[in-house]
């Protein structure tokens, strides 16, 4: 349990770090702050003394305690080799090496540091990261929204970014709510040409897994809905599996359930991506399906996952790393104060044959 002390210190950086209190601005008094936290007053001191010793407050005598940006110059601000933070949902994972590859070998061109954070894709953490760029005083910003098919209780730090005119652009999605600059690979598109390519072999019972707390899992249900209509298929609810970022640990167990359920009616699978594409594998091996002879699947995002299991899976291109390269470009970019910089970018995918489709 954090001391008492520590608590009114991090809530009080969290709000200026939000904006909820501005340079220059007077916090409340100490008497108010102890009423607030139910603490001593011995205990409200300690805190601000911390504070104002990080530069976050300065203390004027007779006046009262005011909202400082020293913490700036403190972090590194008087260095001449400028920071780019990247926040994404994961790092060691999945296609996210790649990514940061390519954010990487852009900034080492131009000689700029990189402050890396992830947030396991949980708000809270995203929360943190968030802070810890700001306090830290990083001069752009590449980040992968967290959960961005729903609310984000974190919005107040991107508009201070944005107050602060520090370069943020987000990859692989964004949040609608809010207007910021972002590269993405076409979701929609992507799940249309797997659903298109299923059909243009003669399935006509296409199932699709979708992750639904993040952004891509909705343009990529919008992309496979598509493909659907324009081939005048019924859309069956009950062909979809939708899983989101918490019950992800028991989608192996869950889709066993689900292929068994309709392993009579299903002759192929559009994933999310080529991570469930694999678990599909799996769990068609436990349950006797063979693939593709008695389901054909396609995954998306040709990440090492396709290329290198047992069974090549059929795929879709995702940029990787050209997104970080271009990510990193653009706000290295916006630093040296180049206009008309793009606001949206979409990356086309191309579908990858492999081994997991089969015509009917």
């Amino acid at each position: 349990m954090k001391p008492k002390y520590q608590v009114i210190i991090d809530d009080i950086k969290s709000k200026i770090l939000a904006g909820d209190y501005n340079v220059g601005e007077q916090i409340p008094t100490e008497s108010a702050l102890q009423s607030l936290y139910e603490v001593s007053r011995q205990t409200v001191r300690k805190a601000i003394l911390e504070l104002s010793n990080e530069g976050f407050l300065r203390s004027e005598k007779g006046s009262g305690t005011y909202v400082s940006n020293q913490y700036l110059s403190k972090t590194g601000g008087s260095s001449h080799k400028k920071t780019i933070g990247v926040i994404t949902t994961y790092i060691s994972d999945y296609i996210f090496p790649s990514i940061i590859r390519g954010i990487e070998s852009r900034m080492n061109e131009d000689n700029y540091s990189l402050l890396l954070a992830s947030t396991n894709n949980d708000v809270a953490q995203e929360k943190k990261a968030l802070e810890m760029m700001l306090s830290h005083g990083v001069d752009g910003l590449i980040i992968e929204p967290t959960k961005s098919n729903l609310y984000n209780p974190n919005i107040a730090y991107y508009l201070s970014f944005k107050e602060q005119d520090i370069p943020l652009i987000m990859i692989n999605a964004f949040y609608e709510e809010i207007e910021l600059p972002f590269l993405c690979l076409d979701d929609v598109q992507s799940s249309y040409l797997a659903t298109k390519e299923l059909i243009s072999k003669g399935h006509n019972q296409i199932g699709l897994i979708a992750k639904m707390d993040d952004l891509q899992g909705k343009y990529r249900m919008k992309g496979y809905i598509k493909a659907l209509e324009e081939a005048k298929l019924r859309f069956n609810p009950e062909q979809i599996f939708s899983f989101n970022t918490e019950t992800k640990q028991t989608l192996s167990t869950n889709l066993t359930d689900f292929l068994n359920k309709n392993k009579d009616t299903l002759t192929a699978i559009v994933c999310y991506n080529d991570e469930v594409g694999l678990e599909v594998v799996h769990a068609c091996r436990q349950l006797d399906i063979s693939i593709p002879e008695e389901l054909s699947i396609i995954g998306q995002d040709n990440s090492y996952i396709a290329k290198n299991s047992n069974i090549k899976l059929t795929t879709l291109t995702h940029p990787q790393e050209t997104m970080g390269r271009d990510a990193a470009d653009w706000v290295i970019k916006k630093l040296q104060g180049k206009k008309d910089l793009p606001h949206s970018t979409y990356y086309q995918p191309v579908l990858i044959e492999g081994e997991t489709v089969v015509a009917r």
